[in-house]
């Protein structure tokens, strides 16, 4: 008999981002081990878009209670903090059934770039969202130890992510002596929004050839400021992995996120990664074998062409999304008033 588990989300299941990529690929691996996964959404509820980033939806989640009942989860995780998370969170509490969270975004962070709002207040929130969980996920240790060091006192877990490498298939395999003597070509792939820190990227224009995957609030400033850089919009499958591959560098400029699928997915077709040495990177690449971390992300990318890429496709082979789920089944919380 399957056991169900409750995902309780701000994302809708369309959208492209870690959170939806991640339960997404280990619905596979639920279904062999005998879990039936479903959703609560903003898809279900009146919402509406962020003002200033549509990407972000504002549910109103009326009367969640009446549908987790009529779910009837055996666990139930609690995946973001937006509305339909505390409205689930809330519901939890008062009716004393258990439940685990995730911490996929660095949300106080994400906030205090986009609208200016203090960490601190934010931190509070998000302390307090996570306090009666009984066990929070997060992306990496790094992440479990700073979370720890802004007064966590929940039972805290890293969590892994992987890559799907029968969707990630090129069209073909690629040449990338074609740089010698021409502009190396540095792909990202991701968001396009303030927090990424993408103009420390588009400004290397003039040093390389930049290709830019991805969608969002900020595309069409950097558009205007950065007319030697392509935009490329959303790609999935083998258009992805074609980009992917063709890439002699991948660059993930990004400060703030808490790791970063799009790290591992370049790996796993050879493609190097340039960073600064924050969290994310720092948990996932090694240094001078699948990429370079340097304050400096130019010098990154210059060290990382002298990579070798079979030895970079190699290393990611330790990525799963298998293991991801094992992590994940492990840590699910009993449902004490089912």
């Amino acid at each position: 008999m399957h056991k169900t588990i409750l995902i309780v989300t701000d994302n809708l299941p369309t959208q492209i981002n870690g959170v939806v990529t991640t339960f997404k690929n280990i619905q596979t691996h639920a279904d062999r081990d005998g879990y039936n996964i479903v959703y609560l959404d903003p898809g279900q509820f009146y919402h509406i878009d962020c003002p200033g980033y549509p990407e972000v939806k504002l549910s109103l989640p009326w009367k969640i209670g009446k549908k987790i009942k009529a779910l009837s989860p055996d666990y139930i995780h609690i995946a973001t903090e937006g509305p339909v998370g505390l409205a689930a969170r809330i519901w939890c509490d008062m009716n004393g059934y258990s439940y685990n969270t995730s911490y996929h975004t660095k949300f106080p962070e994400f906030l205090k770039k986009m609208y200016g709002i203090p960490e601190s207040f934010t931190y509070r929130y998000v302390r307090w969202f996570h306090k009666h969980s009984g066990r929070v996920l997060t992306t990496t240790q790094t992440m479990v130890d700073q979370l720890y060091d802004h007064k966590f006192k929940t039972n805290i877990v890293a969590w892994t992510r992987g890559v799907d490498r029968e969707y990630l298939q090129p069209s073909r395999v690629w040449n990338h002596d074609h740089y010698i003597g021409l502009k190396p070509l540095v792909l990202y792939v991701g968001r396009v929004s303030k927090e990424k820190n993408l103009d420390a990227l588009c400004k290397l224009q003039h040093k390389y050839k930049i290709h830019i995957v991805g969608d969002g609030p900020d595309r069409a400033r950097l558009e205007r400021e950065y007319t030697g850089v392509e935009f490329l919009g959303y790609k999935t499958g083998q258009a992805l992995a074609d980009c992917y591959a063709w890439a002699d560098v991948f660059a993930f400029p990004s400060l703030v996120d808490t790791f970063g699928i799009v790290i591992i997915e370049s790996l796993s077709l050879g493609t190097p990664v340039a960073a600064f040495p924050v969290q994310g990177p720092l948990d996932i690449l090694e240094e001078g074998v699948t990429g370079y971390m340097y304050d400096d992300l130019a010098t990154s990318i210059d060290q990382c062409l002298l990579l070798d890429r079979d030895q970079v496709k190699q290393s990611s082979e330790r990525w799963t999304w298998e293991n991801c789920w094992e992590v994940f089944k492990e840590n699910l919380t009993e449902l004490e008033n089912k």
